[in-house]
């Protein structure tokens, strides 16, 4: 095939598809003052009403609905406390010179 077919056939399929893709949208995008109309039967549902609920409850009985309310990211209660002063003082004493080296050139940059 030729090289003019083959651009040929890419810029048609890119014209085709690209429009269908715009079409799956919640909205689309007009020439309004509104500047947009919304097409609610575009968008599918996988969760029911109960199930959508449920999670709204978990959510509310965990206390992570108070963040995801706001925006916020929910704080993470499985996080680990971390380590200690002393550890970390244990951990910068006993560390080799060739660690230390490449530390030092890693935030001094080298």
């Amino acid at each position: 095939m030729s090289l003019r077919k083959i651009t040929l056939a890419v810029l048609i399929t890119g014209s085709l598809v690209t429009p269908m893709a715009a079409f799956a949208n919640f909205w689309h995008l007009n020439n309004s003052e509104i500047g947009f109309t919304t097409h609610p039967e575009h968008l599918t549902n996988s969760k029911t009403r109960a199930q959508v609920q449920q999670e709204l409850q978990q959510a509310k009985a965990d206390g992570s609905w108070y963040y995801l309310q706001r925006g916020l990211p929910v704080p993470d209660t499985h996080a680990d406390q971390g380590k200690t002063r002393e550890q970390v003082q244990q951990e910068l004493a006993s560390m080799t010179k060739e660690e230390a080296r490449r530390i030092q050139d890693f935030y001094a940059g080298a």
